[in-house]
């Protein structure tokens, strides 16, 4: 159990928040260190790895625990992605605010500048969304996730002999492997000599070349170490001058060499990007989007509009006590049933099965939704318990008569089924499964030609649908799945849109922490073909944030100072110049969020091994953006170079450069916003709570207390 000192003489509830959030820090960054969460009741133990899995874990009956509970929830429950940063900046915030309170700072001025702070960093940040544009065009095996893991992930090779005949891009597919392979061993590089290599390939695009000239240029620049991208498909211009226009600031002249925005067309690219130091998981979801692509009749390369994948039609099936080598992605509907079916499974892999699908429950006293119960009808019985009985077996023989009636070898139902349905139904060579999700239900639908029906008594041949088959997952189907002998089964029929991933773990402690972190990088996917636009990661959009805040409280304090004059002199103004007095602390304090957040996750990535060598890389990095005169474009050239966290300073002197990094735009910025939204509620909850003379009179032995987490 942990415990914090909590100070009831400052805001009990930024207090917390800050508390709360400090035992979610590891969690941030691509490097997160798992944490066990031992029940003190059952003594049982599960091992998690992500912020929101902690919270479900610690003791959140206080208002604030509440309030953070939900905002956490509701980011996950929308995007399944940004819970770590928005309990991070949670925390970082509430310590800031705090700050600006004890700095005495009115509570109006804090909400107003700080909202308006992190509205104009959002604005800001536009600069340096990199569109996403026809990954699917060029995508065949060799280029995605999936295909890079089953050659290992080969390290670049200078061809020689007969493979210099090949054309140039069969080159450009092997550093696209390499990328993925320099990712995946996290080593961090700063030359960018790859991509000049790729860079000069596409400028002579239309020229024929020799092997020895490829040859020969590619050594070249093997050995050659400048860092100027001269030649560059991410870098150009349209002008020699350039002119950006920001709210509130001079227009900014760029140089002839300001670059343009970047463009990402490959999938594969895409995906080890948004893979954040999880590999295993996103190969998952790369095979996933080709499953359903394929089952959709889509060739490969053959479309250039965006299709994103649909999410809703992708499942897990989690199988602990397997070895992680049995993870895979199959077409269909796999889930686990008992061994008690096993007879009557094998027995239905060599038939046609005819499908019925129930939307709700599959018992006797079950009635959908807005059915009104009779009123003014009362039975009486002298043995309520025998009647109960005998309807239910009364129901449970008309629902076998049903379903023999119209040759049903299988039931799927959305709800709960009866335990005594269920046996029936075996006897009877039926197989009956329940808790189907809903779009699984729909996906049979659409493909097998069935009818949903809220009761099965009211089914008709309409509402049977066929062509669908059952098999086995595995030669050997028997598994043990949380101490219980399972059977794990494929449904599937022609041209169903459904994918099934299914999850194994030895550790049974892991399995939710190997499931969630699927779903992580299958939104992050989702998101980015969705809005056909993604964030550079490792840290240059925060980068950017700092820089901005601090540009716009330096100006806040130089139009503070001509203002101060007029301060004693027109007494009328005094609102407008405490607002102008307080505005530079107040970002700076929002900046300090950002700083905090830049320093651990630069510690988190085993970049630097203390705060003071993280705090002094940043610290260069905003004065070099400073003087840039163009802070985005800055940004953009260093991220070009080092390819992985911005702030890195490692210097490599082998070919290997580390691939981009790559965040979702929208789940990063409504982080952002859920974070600070939730600081200014508590932080306006507690001054109208606190305010007046009760809490002054305390005794200074209770002015202390303490939270237990």
């Amino acid at each position: 159990m942990d415990c914090r000192v909590i100070n009831n003489r400052r805001h009990t509830g930024l207090q917390q928040l800050s508390s709360f959030a400090e035992t979610g820090r590891t969690f941030l960054g691509p490097v997160k260190s798992s944490k066990f969460i031992i029940d003190e009741e059952c003594h049982e133990s599960v091992l998690i790895s992500s912020a929101v899995r902690l919270l479900e874990s610690l003791d959140l009956t206080s208002a604030v625990g509440q309030l953070l509970s939900e905002a956490m929830q509701a980011q996950n429950k929308t995007y399944r992605t940004g819970t770590s940063t928005l309990l991070f900046l949670v925390g970082a915030w509430s310590s800031a605010a705090e700050e600006c309170l004890h700095l005495g700072v009115p509570i109006s001025l804090i909400v107003s500048v700080m909202s308006e702070g992190l509205n104009s960093c959002i604005e800001e940040v536009e600069s340096l969304q990199v569109p996403v544009h026809s990954v699917y065009d060029h995508i065949d095996s060799r280029e995605t996730f999936s295909g890079l893991s089953v050659s290992l992930y080969p390290s670049l090779q200078i061809p020689s002999g007969t493979d210099l005949v090949q054309k140039e891009h069969d080159l450009k597919d092997v550093a696209s492997q390499s990328l993925a392979f320099c990712r995946l061993s996290r080593r961090p590089v700063k030359s960018p000599q790859l991509f000049r290599l790729q860079a000069r390939f596409e400028a002579d695009e239309n020229t024929s070349r020799t092997p020895q000239t490829v040859k020969n240029n590619l050594l070249a620049d093997t050995h050659c170490r400048k860092s100027v991208l001269t030649h560059s498909r991410h870098f150009s211009r349209t002008d020699h001058h350039q002119w950006i226009s920001k709210p509130g600031e001079f227009l900014e002249q760029l140089s002839a060499a300001a670059p343009k925005t970047y463009r990402c067309s490959d999938l594969a690219e895409l995906e080890v990007g948004l893979s954040h130091g999880d590999p295993s998981s996103m190969r998952l979801v790369a095979e996933a989007v080709r499953l359903q692509r394929q089952n959709a009749g889509l060739r490969q390369g053959s479309h250039a509009v965006l299709l994103p994948f649909d999410i809703s039609r992708i499942f897990t099936c989690c199988l602990p006590g397997l070895p992680d080598t049995l993870s895979c992605v199959c077409p269909g509907y796999i889930t686990a049933l008992s061994m008690s079916s096993a007879t009557l499974i094998k027995e239905l892999q060599n038939q046609p099965v005819r499908v019925v699908l129930v939307e709700g429950d599959l018992t006797e006293n079950y009635r959908h939704l807005g059915f009104n119960k009779p009123t003014n009808i009362k039975t009486v019985s002298e043995s309520v318990k025998v009647q109960q009985d005998s309807s239910e077996e009364l129901w449970t023989d008309h629902v076998l008569q049903v379903l023999i009636k119209f040759n049903v070898n299988l039931v799927l139902a959305r709800g709960n089924v009866s335990e005594r349905l269920a046996e029936k139904c075996t006897d009877s060579k039926r197989l009956v499964i329940g808790s189907v999700h809903e779009s699984v239900l729909q996906a049979f639908a659409e493909a097998s030609g069935a009818v949903q029906v809220a009761y099965i008594t009211h089914m008709n041949e309409n509402c049977v649908g066929s062509g669908v088959s059952l098999t086995t997952w595995r030669s050997d189907p028997s598994d043990t799945v949380d101490g219980i002998s399972r059977m794990t089964v494929v449904l599937k029929t022609e041209g169903i849109n459904l994918v099934t991933v299914v999850l194994t773990s030895p550790v049974t402690a892991q399995m939710q922490t190997k499931e969630d972190r699927f779903w992580t990088c299958a939104s992050r996917l989702y998101y980015a073909l969705k809005e056909q636009k993604v964030f550079p990661g490792g840290g240059a959009v925060e980068l950017l944030c700092l820089t901005h805040l601090q540009s716009l409280a330096g100006q806040s304090v130089n139009k503070g100072n001509q203002d101060c004059s007029g301060w004693l002199h027109n007494t009328s103004s005094w609102l407008a110049s405490s607002a102008a007095l307080y505005r530079p602390t107040v970002l700076k304090s929002l900046a300090d969020g950002w700083h905090r957040y830049l320093s651990t996750l630069l510690r988190n990535a085993a970049v630097y091994s203390s705060d003071s060598e993280a705090a002094t890389s940043i610290q260069r990095h905003l004065q070099n953006a400073a003087d840039s005169g163009s802070p985005s474009s800055y940004i953009l050239n260093e991220y070009s170079k080092l390819n992985s966290v911005i702030l890195n300073s490692v210097i490599s002197d082998k070919l290997e450069p580390v691939p981009r990094v790559y965040d979702v735009v929208t789940p990063k910025t409504e982080a952002w916003r859920r974070a600070l939204d939730l600081v200014l509620l508590v932080l306006q909850t507690d001054s109208e709570i606190i305010t007046g003379l009760a809490h002054t009179q305390k005794s200074s032995q209770e002015s202390e207390g303490f939270l237990f987490l």
